[in-house]
């Protein structure tokens, strides 16, 4: 790695400028896709030092509730809580208050619940310490034959814009996406913090996903934060394999 690969690599958040975090460890998000939060913490310890963001999702939430998210923030860690909250407008509202008391730093809405229901978040979100939101436009194991049976005909990255577009006119600043729609996303809402799962190193298997990237690729296109789970939770070295992730955008970082 090259000293300014090193450098973005070891970026306190204090020297961060710009609208993202400019150092890696700031913009890895390990998915923490465990069945409880015993399984969860302890991958937690073996990735100890290298990384700064955690996901809870629907798996782990479902199984340890509030407390895994209080945890993580207790040991000083990130939470971007991904909930894929959708549903009518009140309830939504009243969900994204329960998440700023328990402490996520960021939070998941389908982008398809519609204008009333985003806004609705949007203004429950608008309190001190709320987390941030982020409107979940096509999930990445969907492509075009996935998203037509759906009865959307146009392509992901038409749909994608789309639903960015109008959840932005509601108030939501925050995206995901895969890397595919990242270029246009960056070009019609450069100001918008985009997220992105979906990220598979060279040669890893890709699972369940359709619309994949390189952790490299991600960050040139403009990616804020990478979403990882199996490639480094499922890897024989969870640590070795989150160094090679955040070498891999250290790199990008440095080499735009």
């Amino acid at each position: 790695m090259n000293s300014a690969a090193e450098a973005a690599l070891h970026l306190s958040p204090a020297q961060n400028t710009g609208n993202e975090n400019t150092s890696a460890r700031d913009r890895l998000i390990v998915a923490l896709d465990y069945p409880d939060s015993v399984s969860a913490l302890a991958a937690v310890d073996r990735l100890s030092g290298l990384c700064g963001w955690f996901k809870v999702g629907l798996e782990l939430y479902l199984a340890a509730g509030n407390g895994i998210v209080e945890t993580l923030r207790r040991r000083g860690f990130s939470v971007f809580l991904d909930l894929k909250l959708h549903d009518i407008p009140n309830t939504v509202a009243g969900a994204v208050r329960s998440a700023t008391i328990c402490g996520a730093d960021m939070l998941t809405v389908h982008a398809s619940g519609g204008p009333a229901m985003l806004a609705a978040a949007a203004e429950a979100a608008s309190t001190p310490h709320a987390p941030k939101l982020l409107a979940v436009t096509v999930l990445t194991s969907m492509d075009q034959q996935q998203l037509a049976a759906t009865g959307v005909t146009d392509p992901p990255a038409s749909q994608v814009l789309r639903l960015a577009q109008m959840a932005w006119g509601s108030g939501i600043r925050g995206f995901v996406a895969s890397a595919e729609e990242l270029p246009a996303l960056r070009s019609h809402l450069p100001k918008a913090t985009l997220v992105i799962p979906g990220i598979r190193p060279a040669g890893a298997a890709i699972g369940d996903q359709k619309r994949v990237a390189t952790p490299a690729a991600a960050i040139a296109a403009g990616a804020g934060f990478l979403v990882v789970g199996r490639p480094i939770t499922q890897a024989p070295d969870p640590a070795q394999a989150a160094e090679a992730i955040l070498g891999e955008i250290a790199s990008a970082i440095s080499n735009p």
